[in-house]
This record gives C-alpha cells, sequence and structure tokens, in this order.
C-alpha cells in the first residue's frame, strides 16, 4: 500500500505511533483502558478489578496518563481517573476485528 500524499510520515510521527502501540500492549494497560471506557474509576476500584496491588495499578497509570490516553480529577481524597482519548478505541476496534477475522 502506498503512503498518502496528503500526509507524510515522518520519523517522529513513526516514532510516536509506535510509542502508543507500546503502551497499549501491555495486557495490564489494555485492562485499564477497557475498564475505564465503562466509567471513571479510582486506583484501588481497578486494583480490585484487575486483582492487582494499587501500587502496581498507579504505576501504569501514570504511563497511561502522560501518553494522554487517561486523565485524572480528584473528588474528595481520591483520583479518579477517565480515558482523556477515546480515539485509542477505534484502533482496538479495528484490532479486534482483525482478530475475529483471523477466527473464522
Amino acid at each position: 500500500m502506498k503512503p498518502s500524499s496528503t500526509s507524510p510520515l515522518t520519523n517522529e510521527s513513526i516514532q510516536e505511533v509506535s510509542k502508543i502501540f507500546k503502551i497499549i500492549s501491555d495486557p495490564t494497560r489494555l485492562s485499564i483502558l477497557f475498564l475505564l471506557q465503562k466509567e471513571e474509576l479510582s486506583v484501588g476500584n481497578i486494583a480490585q478489578s484487575l486483582s492487582m496491588e494499587q501500587s502496581a495499578i498507579s504505576h501504569q497509570l501514570k504511563t497511561l496518563k502522560s501518553s494522554r490516553l487517561v486523565k485524572s480529577k480528584r473528588v474528595g481524597k481520591k483520583m479518579i481517573y477517565s480515558l482523556d482519548d477515546l480515539h485509542i478505541f477505534s484502533i482496538l476496534e479495528q484490532v479486534l476485528t482483525h482478530i475475529k477475522e483471523q477466527e473464522q
């Protein structure tokens, strides 16, 4: 497939795309994204849902937040996390469609 002449890929763009794929390739981070697609959650709620320690979840949320995939807000004493970018699910839906096609 020939690259589109209207949107040439620079080396920087390729690096950024690669970075996003690396971030979403981690099963824990991917699970967090799918949880947050349904509702906003605290670290404790995410940890409980994934049967993991809060410190491990916090580490993954920091990575997701620095990539602008997740955002946080303070509610009382808790930090509540939500999705910052729904575009990622367009990509994930395409991947899931691809997997289903291969299974048939």
